[in-house]
């Protein structure tokens, strides 16, 4: 049966193609009309609220019209809204670069501004590979990336993807890209555990590296928690062994950090925790706080002098966004970053994080449908599978996840299911109360749809 739709929705369904949809789905499920957001909630043109647990796609770290964000917006609007970044500059840029070298690795004191995600990681990309030719190892031409990766939907960032879903329909058009197997901590061929694990399935990248280090740029990677794939974690140690690979194969290493900087692991970024510093760090996501798009590329003077030459020598980056370095990004981004400062909001995000921690795993683990609930900084995971013994996963075709996730808005919370993987990546401004809100309305939309109706209370 067709649900009755209002206005709005029915002329968005005349002409909106929405992202990451099968649009059919609209006809029994419309998308809903978002009317205004506060904190961490949104409204619909019902007045209807919704707990968003996902932050809008990972990128609002402080609230939606977060007071002290809109004011920066708006007073820098009446300043200067954009300028062409070629041969001019402004002060929200500057100050901005000043700050993203100052709080990254220490090694990362170049910065190159682009718009999204996937074009910081096009940028990245193309950086390593002209280093190579302008360093004259013309057979550097290829990229290692890891099993289940994820890092961005244009033809260059699919190519070093691994997610099926989202690139196997492009692979006539992809870059030959190397593959090695990716750490799987859940599932661990080597039955070794994240707390104690000495990480042995770095072996599949150095067997990798060994065959084919003269051939590769650079290594791609998403440090901690490859997200996409369905929030799966792994250990420090896994990055500081990565590493030293790198080095010793002469190939560079491309954090991409989208997901998972600004606070997400429980550190600034997640390269923090294996106190390594990568050739190229991809920022983009929590950067303006879920206010406007924009990403940065931070590189080393290494990568940068090979760049730099009479323009004769035509070794020039040419590569350019119209939108680059736009100031009202720039000065929303400042803004993010003083809040960080002001309200220690690193030391807020240990004291979350562990509460979160401790309820979810004293509710999710026990669960039968339930193999793991696991966790890394803000960002918690509920894997559901068909036989917890065997972790026997549920055929996709059944959308378990995403039935969960109707469920589930329907009681006010907005999740946004990766296949069987349930996930929580709230707004940092998100209180105790709040999260016990968070995952109970979770437990009883895993339980409605087990048919199970016994729902858990707290104290």
């Amino acid at each position: 049966m067709i649900p009755t739709i209002s206005n709005l929705q029915r002329r968005d369904l005349n002409h909106v193609w929405h992202p990451c949809s099968q649009m059919k789905d609209y006809e029994d499920f419309p998308p809903i009309v978002i009317k205004s957001g506060k904190g961490i909630y949104l409204y619909d043109e019902n007045g209807k609220q919704y707990l968003d647990a996902v932050s809008s796609w990972w990128v609002n770290l402080f609230g939606h019209a977060n007071e002290r964000i809109s004011t920066a917006l708006a007073n820098q609007a009446f300043q200067l809204e954009h300028v062409i970044f070629a041969n001019f500059t402004h002060e929200p840029a500057v100050f901005l670069a000043e700050k993203l070298a100052k709080i990254t690795p220490d090694d990362l004191t170049k910065v190159f501004f682009a718009d999204n995600g996937s074009s910081a990681i096009e940028v990245a990309l193309k950086m390593s590979f002209q280093y190579h030719m302008q360093k004259n190892k013309p057979n550097k031409k290829r990229f290692l990336a890891l099993t289940d990766a994820y890092h961005g939907e244009t033809l260059g960032a699919l190519s070093v993807g691994g997610v099926d879903l989202y690139n196997e329909v492009y692979q006539p058009l992809l870059l030959d890209t190397i593959r090695a197997q990716g750490p799987d901590c859940f599932r661990c061929p080597f039955n070794e555990s994240p707390d104690s694990c000495s990480t042995p399935c770095i072996s599949s990248v150095e067997e990798k590296l060994k065959v084919h280090h003269a051939e590769l740029t650079a290594i791609i990677i998403e440090p901690l928690i490859q997200a996409a794939a369905g929030m799966k974690m792994y250990p420090p140690t896994y990055l500081k062994k990565l590493k030293e690979l790198c080095l010793q194969y002469d190939v560079h290493l491309i954090a991409d950090e989208v997901a998972v900087g600004f606070g997400r692991t429980g550190t600034m970024f997640a390269c923090e925790q294996a106190g390594i510093s990568p050739d190229f760090m991809c920022l983009s996501k929590g950067l303006t706080g879920g206010y406007l798009p924009l990403s940065a590329v931070l590189t080393t003077e290494d990568v940068y002098n090979a760049f730099y030459d009479d323009y004769e020598s035509m070794k020039a980056f040419l590569h350019s966004h119209s939108y680059t370095g736009n100031p009202l990004a720039c000065r929303v981004a400042l803004e993010v970053l003083q809040i960080f400062e002001d309200d220690n909001y690193l030391d807020e995000i240990q004291v979350k994080s562990a509460y979160m921690n401790e309820l979810a795993s004293k509710v999710f683990n026990h669960q039968p449908y339930i193999g793991e609930y696991r966790q890394t900084g803000m960002v918690g995971a509920i894997e559901l599978v068909k036989d917890k013994v065997t972790k026997e996963p549920f055929p996709s075709e059944e959308r378990i996840g995403y039935k969960i996730y109707q469920i589930a808005l329907e009681k006010g919370l907005l999740l946004r299911p990766l296949g069987n993987v349930l996930y929580f990546m709230p707004p940092y401004v998100i209180t105790k109360e709040e999260i016990k809100r968070m995952i109970s309305i979770t437990n009883e939309a895993i339980q409605q749809y087990f048919e199970n109706t016994k729902v858990l209370t707290y104290e």
